[in-house]
């Protein structure tokens, strides 16, 4: 349980730098980037397998690229959920969702979250 919360928290600080290097993504709250936070987490966990699933011969076709614009549609979707998380477009939420990726990873390799 003490893993999976550090595991948010750690998120919730690569969420926080993504939105002082992405122009175009702006939180209004604290509570906003941890709430936003729990969503997108929570699409990545349930949504997005489904997502990429159905999307399995284009994600193939591109040689698995296509999952960089699955990752950019989660981030934009969370813009919908969390009312104080907001995103200009489609190019500001795939750019957020990669550095997105890359900060959370470098977050939890430093820490030391993995099994």
């Amino acid at each position: 349980m003490t893993r999976l919360i550090l595991r948010w928290v750690l998120n919730s600080f690569a969420l926080f730098f993504v939105m002082k290097v992405v122009p175009g993504i702006q939180i209004d709250h604290f509570q906003d980037l941890l709430i936003a936070t729990l969503v997108i987490g929570l699409l990545n966990a349930f949504l997005r397998p489904v997502i990429i699933l159905l999307t399995l011969p284009v994600t193939m076709l591109t040689l698995g690229l296509f999952t960089l614009v699955i990752n950019g549609l989660m981030f934009y979707l969370a813009t919908y959920l969390v009312h104080g998380f907001h995103v200009t477009g489609f190019g500001a939420a795939f750019l957020a969702a990669l550095f997105f990726s890359l900060f959370s990873f470098v977050l939890n390799m430093i820490f030391g979250t993995k099994k």
